[in-house]
């Protein structure tokens, strides 16, 4: 089945960076697109960043120019390099998939922007 395991979450300070990974299986990864969310404490799970199967991108107003998705084909992983943190990052990040009429969801990794 789908697995989808993050890691890479921690403790930053404001202005500080993070990369986080996420390592899948179950599926054929380099034929689907791939996305980052976050949930922020008391708030919805909203996008944060997309990357096609053909490695085109899109992401949330709130963090274009900071932060930065891409994948690797070869190990089954996308990454979310994350760049000039702020507190109103602070949020659990989940990597995602849609396969068929499913999608599927990571447990999730705890980062947290303060100093």
């Amino acid at each position: 089945q789908v697995q989808l395991v993050e890691s890479g979450g921690g403790l930053v300070q404001p202005g500080g960076s993070l990369r986080l990974s996420c390592a899948a299986s179950g599926f054929t990864f380099s034929s689907k697109a791939m996305s980052w969310y976050r949930q922020a404490p008391g708030k919805e799970r909203d996008m944060v960043a997309t990357i096609t199967n053909g490695g085109s991108t899109n992401y949330a107003d709130s963090v274009k120019g900071r932060f930065t998705i891409s994948r690797d084909n070869a190990k089954n992983t996308v990454y979310l390099q994350m760049n000039s943190l702020k507190p109103e990052d602070t949020a659990v990040y989940y990597c995602t998939v849609r396969v068929v009429t499913t999608r599927a969801w990571g447990k999730g990794t705890l980062v947290t922007v303060s100093s």
